[in-house]
């Protein structure tokens, strides 16, 4: 029978992962966002590109 971790043994080990977690933020202080550009990690797909990735398999 394996023996669980207690939630101080836990807190421990995060610690000596992750070091000191910066404060959290206050509700006050958050700020909705939104996605309204393209991401960026896609390029803009040229002219005919789709059928050229569908015949490359990709």
């Amino acid at each position: 029978m394996s023996e669980s971790f207690t939630d101080e043994q836990y807190a421990f080990l995060r610690h000596a992962r992750f070091g000191e977690l910066p404060p959290s933020v206050r509700p006050d202080e958050r700020s909705a966002s939104t996605e309204t550009d393209p991401p960026r990690y896609q390029p803009d797909p040229t002219p005919g590109q789709y059928e050229q990735d569908l015949r490359a398999g990709g």
